[in-house]
């Protein structure tokens, strides 16, 4: 008898917060995860898209999808620093415009932008 009173007296020495802790670790177990779940046993597509057939012998420096902008933002900063460069010449705005088939307006605003970003670079 004197050995149930013991273990009694244990348990209520206990400190709440391990008795808590010892609740949780029981309450907690991680579901169990499919064999053919994990990416190791994944079979992966390499599709590519409209610019080439397979994205791990693409020759763009970076995939289009992690452009910003995409595609059309890669292109613009291609046409964007042909502009800089004919200005740089001595080409007139409107003649630009004309060559690019777009207004002077978006060529005043690509030659800010360029020279703000030549300037803090």
């Amino acid at each position: 008898m004197p050995v149930a009173l013991e273990v009694r007296n244990e348990k209520q020495m206990e400190l709440p917060i391990t008795a808590l802790l010892r609740a949780r670790a029981r309450r907690q177990r991680l579901p169990r995860v499919r064999g053919d779940a994990l990416p190791e046993v994944t079979r992966y597509r390499d599709d590519g898209c409209d610019i080439h057939p397979h994205c791990l012998t693409c020759p763009l420096p970076r995939c289009r999808y992690e452009e910003p902008g995409g595609l059309k933002g890669m292109l613009n900063a291609m046409r964007d620093r042909q502009i800089v460069e004919l200005r740089a010449r001595g080409i007139s705005v409107e003649d630009i415009a004309d060559r690019f088939g777009v207004s002077r307006r978006t060529i005043f605003r690509i030659l800010t932008t360029k020279y703000k970003e030549a300037r803090c670079a």
